[in-house]
């Protein structure tokens, strides 16, 4: 099993910045894809970034700009840079990552989520 925990929401005002990290632990032989989702109150969970193990990024449309995905493969863990936040942006947070066991078996992981609030 792959455990997650995730760090670093809060309360902040507009154009205001968070830095949330998400560090994974547990049955780990490798971790490919490591993303962050979000989900506000009455709509869908949403991708907002997410990074390959070879370093590639990708971003959300509504983001691209003002957040940055990075990842530190020796520890397991991602972190998501949000600068320039609107409050739109609130939602909770949920770090999600695909990984490999030592048996080779595939697992997809969620954190617990946690909460982002942009407002005045």
């Amino acid at each position: 099993q792959v455990q997650l925990v995730e760090s670093g929401g809060g309360l902040v005002q507009p154009g205001g910045s968070l830095r949330l990290s998400c560090a994974a632990s547990g049955s780990i032989f490798s971790i490919n894809a490591m993303g962050w989702y979000r989900q506000a109150p009455g709509k869908q969970r949403e991708l907002v970034a997410g990074i390959t193990s070879g370093g590639s990024t990708n971003y959300a449309d509504s983001v691209k700009g003002r957040f940055t995905i990075s990842r530190d493969s020796a520890k397991n863990t991602v972190y998501l840079q949000m600068n320039s936040l609107k409050p739109e942006d609130t939602a909770v947070y949920y770090c999600n990552t695909e990984s490999f066991d030592l048996l080779g078996r595939f697992n997809d992981n969620w954190g617990q989520g946690t909460q982002v609030t942009v407002s005045s």
